[in-house]
């Protein structure tokens, strides 16, 4: 499978905030996660960094 898990950047801390992320859209000045299983969340943060090959996705906080 492809999805990838997104971590949220604040400061100099790395937070998972969900696995098996499927869908990024964006959304009203920030970013709607959807995961394989239908979960959502939004969070006001843009991407910061994608590691394709790590799965992983880094979102940062926006001020």
């Amino acid at each position: 499978m492809c999805e990838t898990n997104a971590y949220l950047i604040q400061g100099d801390e790395k937070t998972l905030v969900m696995e098996a992320v499927d869908t990024i859209e964006p959304e009203n000045g920030g970013v709607r996660l959807i995961s394989i299983f239908g979960d959502q969340k939004f969070l006001k943060a843009g991407i910061h960094a994608v590691a394709l090959a790590d799965h992983n996705i880094f979102l940062k906080e926006q001020e």
